[in-house]
């Protein structure tokens, strides 16, 4: 009997580690197009409860299978809850005889990291707040701020009005400061 890759830890194409936003999960050999990743498992609860959770403990890793029943995947034994969001993600979730896997949606390079989009309630409800910060959202403000700093850098100084102009040229002025002539 041979095993998939990826069915097993030992097995895994995968490792938790550091990321930008926390923990993420880190491909440790090239995953496939299409090729399964992980599956995303926990207690299986019906939906209301699952809400609940949400809305009194804040609970993050419930991940709706249907209008009746979620997963949550909060126990750490969840692999695949160390994949994070993105807004152009590598990876996409789908249902595979009734269980929540994670599979390639392009090839996937040793050392990438595996993310996935969370969906739009989820986004609403967590991430939005406190603003994304995956890669494709912080090379944006970077770029946006990388503009706005080269704008900056590269203006022209304002030009004095012509008034001030006038003065600057040795014209007398009732506002200068004393000056050693005395008045006549």
């Amino acid at each position: 009997m041979t095993r998939r890759r990826g069915t097993h830890w030992r097995d895994a194409c995968y490792r938790i580690g550091r990321s930008t936003t926390g923990l993420g999960l880190f491909a440790t050999a090239p995953i496939r197009r299409g090729a399964f990743i992980v599956e995303y498992s926990g207690e299986r609860i019906p939906t209301r409860d699952a809400r609940a959770r949400e809305r009194t403990f804040r609970a993050r890793y419930m991940f709706e299978i249907n209008s009746r029943w979620t997963v949550d995947g909060s126990p750490r034994t969840n692999v695949g809850r160390y994949a994070n969001h993105s807004c152009r993600p590598n990876a996409e979730s789908a249902l595979r005889r009734g269980k929540v896997i994670l599979r390639a949606l392009r090839a996937i390079e040793p050392g990438e990291e595996i993310t996935y989009d969370y969906g739009e309630e989820y986004f609403e409800l967590f991430i939005k707040p406190k603003g994304c910060r995956c890669t494709k959202c912080t090379e944006a403000v970077t770029m946006r701020e990388a503009k706005k700093r080269r704008a900056q850098a590269t203006a022209r100084p304002a030009r004095p009005a012509a008034r001030d102009l006038r003065r600057s040229r040795g014209a007398p002025s009732n506002t200068s400061a004393p000056s050693d002539r005395r008045r006549r």
